[in-house]
Formats: C-alpha cells, sequence, structure tokens
C-alpha cells in the first residue's frame, strides 16, 4: 500500500490489529493521527501566546508563570497517562476488551477526583503562587484571574489527557485527535474575541485567553466522554465500570506513580529554570515563555511519534511479542530524529525573524531568539529520547525514566543553569545551555538503558 493510501486509511480510524500488521504500516498507522493531534495542541500553544503579546510583556509574563504552575499539574495527568496507555494497550493486546474497559473507568474516576482537589487548593491561593514565582506586584494584579481560572479549570486539561491516553491504549489515534482539534479550534477561535473583546463581550485582556481555553477544553471533554459511552469508540465505558474498584485503582496508582513522579521531577525542573530567569527580569522571562512554546510547537509533533511507539510497545508486549516492540521503537526513533533534526536547523537559522513575530521589544527579542536557537540545538537528541521514554512508559516501565529525569534535571540541569548563569555570569543564556545540554545527556542515557532491554520484562 502508497504512503498516501495508508495517511488516508489512518484518518479514517478504522479498527486494526497493531500486533499483526508490519511495523512500518502499524507506526504510520498510529503516527498520523498522533501527529495530527499534537500539532493542533503545538499550533493554539503559538498561536496563544500570540494573542496575548499584544497587550505586552507583563502579560506574556503572566501566562509563563501560570503555565510553569500548570505544568505540575500536567505532569500528574501525564503520569497517570502513562499508566493508563500502559495497562489498556497491554490489555488490548491480550485481546481482553472487557478488562480494559475496567480499568478506563477507574482511570475515568482518579482523574476527576484528582483534578477537583488540585483545582480548589491552586486557585484559592493563585496571588500567592505568583509572588512565589517571583512575579513583581504589577504581574500579580494583572495575572491573578488569569491564573484562578487556569489553575482552578484544570480538570478540563487533565480529562482530556487522561481519556486521550485509554484512546491512544487501546489503539484509537483518530478520536484522540479529533478531540483536540475541536477543542483546540474552539480556543484559537474563542480566544481574540475574549481576549481583545466582540460584540457584546467586552475585553478581558489576558484572563480572556483563560476564559477560552477552559470553554474549548471543556467541550472536547463532553466530546470524550460522548465516545466513551459506546458511540464509535473501540473501548465501551459502562456505569459499572466507574463503581471503584480498590485493587485496581491500587495497581493503576503503583504504575502511575512512578510517572507522576517522572513528570514532576521534569516540569519542576523547568519551574526552577523560569525561577532562575526571573532574576533577570520580565525580559528574560518573556523571550524564555515565546522561545519554548515555539519548541514546543515543534516537540508537540514529536510525541506524537513517541506515542505511537508508546502504544505499540504496549499491545506487543500483551501480545507477548518483545523483539517486535523493540523493532517498533527503532522506526519510530528514526523517523522522529528526521523531522526534528529538520526543524532544529530550521529554528538555528531563522531565531530571531521567528521570535519577531511574536515580539517587537528589542530585549525580548534578543533574549528570545537566543534561547530558541540554543535550546534547538539538541533537537535530535530530544527526538530520540522522547522514543526510548516512550518505549519504556509503554510497557509500564515507569520507574527507568523517573531515575533518568532525577540525574538528568535535579541533579544536573538546576545546579548547572544556576552556575552557568551566576558565577560564570553568562546570565539567561546560561540557562538556555544547560537545558540543552541536560536533555543531551538523558537522551544518551536512555539509550543505553533501551538497549539493555530490561522493560521487556515489566509486567502491568
Amino acid at each position: 500500500m502508497s504512503f498516501w493510501k495508508t495517511v488516508r486509511l489512518a484518518l479514517r480510524g478504522e479498527s486494526h490489529d497493531f500486533t499483526a500488521l508490519s511495523l512500518n504500516r502499524a507506526v504510520l498507522l498510529l503516527a498520523v493521527p498522533m501527529v495530527l493531534e499534537m500539532i493542533m495542541e503545538s499550533l493554539f500553544a503559538v498561536v496563544d501566546v500570540f494573542y496575548v503579546s499584544r497587550l505586552g510583556k507583563e502579560a506574556i509574563a503572566v501566562v509563563g508563570l501560570t503555565e510553569s504552575v500548570m505544568t505540575l499539574i500536567y505532569s500528574v495527568a501525564m503520569g497517570i497517562s502513562f499508566a493508563a496507555t500502559a495497562i489498556i494497550a497491554r490489555r488490548i493486546g491480550e485481546k481482553d476488551p472487557q478488562r480494559a474497559a475496567q480499568a478506563a473507568g477507574q482511570i475515568l474516576l482518579l482523574g476527576f477526583s484528582i483534578s477537583a482537589a488540585l483545582g480548589a487548593g491552586l486557585a484559592f491561593f493563585a496571588p500567592e503562587i505568583l509572588r512565589l514565582m517571583g512575579a513583581e506586584e504589577a504581574i500579580v494584579a494583572q495575572g491573578t484571574t488569569y491564573a484562578r481560572i487556569m489553575l482552578g479549570g484544570n480538570m478540563t486539561v487533565f480529562m482530556i489527557f487522561l481519556i486521550n491516553a485509554v484512546f491512544r491504549g487501546a489503539g484509537d489515534a483518530v478520536i484522540a485527535m479529533r478531540t483536540l482539534w475541536l477543542a483546540n479550534a474552539l480556543n484559537i477561535a474563542l480566544g481574540p474575541i475574549f481576549i481583545f473583546g466582540w460584540g457584546p463581550i467586552p475585553a478581558m485582556g489576558v484572563t480572556g485567553a483563560a476564559v477560552a481555553t477552559n470553554i474549548g477544553r471543556g467541550i472536547g471533554v463532553i466530546y470524550q466522554l460522548w465516545h466513551l459511552a459506546g458511540n464509535q469508540s473501540r473501548l465501551r465505558v459502562h456505569l459499572l465500570d466507574l463503581r471503584p474498584d480498590w485493587p485496581l485503582i491500587g495497581s493503576i496508582m503503583n504504575t502511575a506513580r512512578n510517572g507522576i513522579a517522572q513528570l514532576l521531577i521534569s516540569t519542576t525542573s523547568w519551574v526552577g529554570l523560569f525561577k532562575i530567569l526571573a532574576m533577570f527580569g520580565s525580559s528574560a522571562m518573556a523571550g524564555y515563555t515565546i522561545a519554548i512554546r515555539v519548541v514546543m510547537f515543534a516537540l508537540m509533533p514529536a510525541w506524537g511519534l513517541s506515542n505511537a511507539a508508546a502504544t505499540l510497545v504496549g499491545q506487543n508486549l500483551g501480545a507477548q511479542q518483545p523483539d517486535r516492540a523493540e523493532a517498533a521503537v527503532k522506526i519510530a526513533t528514526k523517523f522522529n530524529m528526521i523531522f526534528l533534526g529538520f526543524v532544529g536547523l530550521s529554528f538555528v537559522v531563522f531565531a530571531r525573524p521567528i521570535v519577531g513575530i511574536f515580539t517587537t521589544d528589542p530585549e525580548v527579542l534578543q533574549q528570545g531568539s537566543r534561547a530558541l536557537w540554543v535550546i534547538s540545538l539538541a533537537f535530535p537528541f530530544y527526538a530520540a529520547g522522547m522514543c526510548f521514554e516512550g518505549a519504556f512508559n509503554g510497557a509500564g516501565d515507569t520507574w527507568t525514566p523517573t531515575r533518568l529525569n532525577f540525574f538528568c534535571f535535579w541533579l544536573g540541569q538546576i545546579p548547572l543553569a544556576w552556575v552557568l548563569s551566576q558565577p560564570l555570569r553568562l546570565g539567561p543564556t546560561g540557562v538556555f545551555i544547560a537545558a540543552t545540554i541536560s536533555f543531551s545527556v538523558l537522551a544518551l542515557w536512555s539509550y543505553r538503558l533501551f538497549k539493555a532491554g530490561r522493560w521487556k520484562l515489566k509486567q502491568v
């Protein structure tokens, strides 16, 4: 079958046995909708900061500071998502959809409970959190309502992550793709309306970005639940599946806890970098925020290939085909390195004009373009590391990447960023260099552990 015919087939959302298809075709059928899913997520991140950048560097800093805290929520959601994909994929590979649906029901219960508790606490302390992050009082005054809406309404993004992980584990990547396209298309359309005002809707400034985001994501969650209720989904979750099953919940959390720790380590390291950058003023923070949004625009599609590898690992391990699981990861890694290598080279060459799309402030432009090209230097390493860590997580071996993140980020990235930026007087550039070095080391170490093969023996 030709490449374009396979692409069209991938977008139709038909059911396939990914434990029996040729691996190149299986990777493509899963990767196409997953990459398109992540492209829309990354497009929204860039468009959102484009709108907000029209409000000034303080508004950009509000988004950056709040997003740094939101990454802690993302880490919990994605940690449970790793468990969701691994467990659902393993049950599908074992040809046991009933147990897969039961696990999906328990994952829904966990998601609603945890996100509600996090939202209540973080929204209440929103201004104190902004101050703790090093925000000036002008930024706190402008950003408190934005932070409260984003932190308090985190259930929308939390559940999108979790339910899409369930769909991906089942090989239902097209529904996950359609969910993010729906949610983020609404975000993009509603953003300027609520930010700048339109007709009877008043201009809300940066707060409007939070309102638009939560409306779009909330509708996306409703769409997901409609499918899980049995409409066109390969998994049908019944009311009985939502009844608490404490042994199963314990098993899910046992797999998820290392995934949560893994993401918490990774995301708190980014918070640490932002805290160091706060010492250099709002221009450094705004430039970094723009650069990271652009970087995420590139990395999100690459996560799509990583997610495809994770699904194939889980399903093929469930079907007792570990060598096939390993081969799938190698194929996904090759494609990912080619893609991100090309994108990284483009960012290095065109860093200044790319950042110039989002700001005309000379200081912000200087910091943002420098951050973009320095971080982009190691894109091929990021590509490989994503796929290897995806393999570990897809197998349910969430401990291995947790250990890697601890050593490379907490014991490596943050101390190195401080040393380079302060004692060695490289300023914000030292922070950017530390990020590049730490992710490159992570990729090389991940490759060594992947080749060792112990992840193939993990049971979930």
